[in-house]
């Protein structure tokens, strides 16, 4: 059953994992799972403290070359009766405003026990929405 956006919108905040998909310059995809919080109709993920490659991230140069992205957000069960699955296509920009970004690290935080004991120290993406879709059985 196709999904409503409001009720796409509201399935997917219940998600605890997202991807992030973004598109390189070279016209690749590129792929992430991303922690995420909706706030006032905004999506936020910030670049935590997890071990990276480099800190110079693929996703943080595609956003800045293509803001175009996509959010996917699903849920699998045996019981093919529960199966979901939302996406976002929306707007990405890097947070630059100290008063958004502490914002989306307070959403952030309330959501994820992990982060109040480490509140990441990267950049933050906000992705505005374009548009909601989605299925469920």
């Amino acid at each position: 059953m196709e999904l409503h956006p409001d009720e796409a919108r509201e399935l997917f905040a219940t998600a605890r994992v997202a991807r992030l998909a973004t598109v390189g310059s070279d016209g690749a995809p590129h792929i992430v799972p991303i922690c995420f919080a909706l706030a006032g109709g905004t999506v936020y993920s910030a670049v935590d403290g997890k071990p990276k490659r480099t800190p110079a991230l693929a996703r943080l140069r595609n956003i800045d070359s293509e803001p175009r992205v996509a959010l996917l957000a699903d849920h699998y069960d045996e019981d093919w009766a529960r199966l979901w699955w939302v996406r976002l296509d929306g707007k990405a920009r890097l947070v630059s405003g100290t008063r958004e970004r502490e914002q989306a690290l307070r959403a952030l935080t309330e959501r994820y026990a992990q982060y109040r004991d480490c509140a990441p120290q990267g950049a933050v993406i906000a992705v505005e929405p374009v548009r909601w879709v989605g299925w469920r059985a």
